[in-house]
């Protein structure tokens, strides 16, 4: 395999406050929810709903988040002590924590789950493509090598670094005999990629906010396409949970992607009519 001389080279970004080291993660993932809570409160409002109980609804998402990602990567990796580390996190088993988080409090507010999730899959939509900055601040979930190119990027400080070594190791790549281990190869830069894609998401489902179905629909929607999207980019990462004998090697992540795809499309056909049991998105 031909290695990518002229790969720009990625630093990570950590900011040290006293004994404190905040990573460029830590700050991408606050981000993310908190325009994640303002779109959610000027959506509720705009239909005719009080926002105060977006706070806690968001709340209770981030620490659903937090434990359904760590147990997650724990789970995949077979290293429970990482649930004590402070990298380590998947965004479908962050996805699924927060699902589970927030309808308990959802119910323990008493409101109607896909009145929420039809205003929250909006701000979910912008705090993805937000947060998968904070993927590329700390060179994670990186891609495979690419051979050549003005946009390949070495990760020498990644998680982990994209030497030879741990992508022959780690993720399956093969070399040429005589690579040398140390050697920072040049790979796709998927987390901008997921960037670039996570906010035309959030554009398509800001476009349909005013939709005319039942509240829900617009949850499907979002499910549909998120899946697609994690479903292509997933080829291009590096990965070491490929599942052998499955077609084209699909990933645990793919797998889950094509669920949710489909989760979706069912989703938004029984969401599609406004009736008594199924309200619109507006007040009455």
């Amino acid at each position: 395999m031909l290695l990518a001389s002229d790969a720009t080279v990625h630093h990570a970004l950590n900011i040290a406050v006293g004994p404190i080291s905040i990573t460029g993660f830590g700050i991408a993932v606050a981000a993310a929810f908190v325009l994640g809570q303002m779109i959610a409160s000027r959506e509720m409002e705009r239909r005719g709903f009080s926002a105060d109980p977006v706070p806690d609804i968001v709340a209770a998402t981030l620490v659903g988040f937090i434990i359904g990602a760590k147990l997650y990567y724990a789970a995949l990796t077979h290293s429970w002590s990482s649930l004590l580390s402070r990298g380590g996190f998947v965004f479908w088993g962050g996805f699924a924590g927060s699902v589970i988080a927030g309808a308990m409090m959802i119910r323990w507010k008493k409101l109607r789950f896909w009145h929420i999730a039809d205003v929250f899959c909006i701000g979910l939509a912008a705090g993805y493509s937000v947060g998968r900055t904070g993927c590329w601040a700390v060179g994670d979930d990186y891609g495979k090598p690419w051979p050549g190119g003005w946009l390949a990027v070495k990760f020498p400080e990644g998680a982990p670094p994209s030497t030879a070594g741990n992508m022959a190791s780690q993720f399956g790549v093969q070399f040429t005999p005589g690579t040398d281990p140390l050697s920072v190869i040049g790979v796709y830069p998927t987390q901008l990629l997921e960037v670039f894609l996570g906010f035309l998401i959030f554009l398509a489902v800001w476009k349909l906010r005013e939709h005319k179905h039942a509240e829900g629909w617009l949850f499907g929607v979002w499910a549909v396409y998120a899946g697609v999207e994690r479903f292509l980019v997933e080829f291009l990462r590096a990965k070491d949970d490929r599942i052998a004998g499955v077609a084209l090697g699909l990933s645990t992540a793919q797998l889950i992607s094509i669920g949710i795809l489909v989760f979706g499309l069912i989703w938004m056909r029984m969401r599609r009519d406004v009736t008594a049991a199924h309200p619109g998105i507006h007040t009455a």
